[in-house]
């Protein structure tokens, strides 16, 4: 059974499962601040689930490289949308900064998880 590994905690999920679902129902989320709430649901259009993940993952779909390809996401950052990508293997799983989780920090910069703390995150 695949481990994800999120804000200090350990999640089992079975194989195959949204990890969007699995980060929910761990009472975990791949959203930052307002995002919590105004979000698509896991259908891949508003972007705001994107997170940075560390091991084996389902391809990206047609939607998530839609989405990620229109601003304020780079299709370069190296980001998945949380809705539309399904385990296939433990994972390290990144949320940063940014209503749609989008401030990747650079290469040379910590890469601490991002932990929202102030209203700046919800814009």
């Amino acid at each position: 059974m695949p481990t994800i590994e999120f804000r200090g905690r350990e999640i089992e999920c079975e194989r195959g499962r949204v990890l969007r679902d699995v980060l929910l129902e761990a009472g975990e989320s791949p959203h930052n601040g307002r995002a919590n709430w105004l979000n698509c649901r896991g259908h891949g259009t508003c972007g705001t689930c994107a997170v940075a993940i560390e091991g084996d993952v389902s391809d990206p779909t047609a939607a998530e490289r839609r989405r990620l390809s229109i601003p304020p996401h780079d299709p370069d950052s190296g980001l998945r949308l949380s809705c539309q990508t399904r385990v296939e293997g433990d994972l390290e799983v990144r949320k940063y900064d940014g209503f749609w989780g989008q401030r990747v920090p650079d290469a040379d910069a910590a890469e601490s998880p991002a932990e929202p703390t102030s209203s700046e995150d919800e814009r």
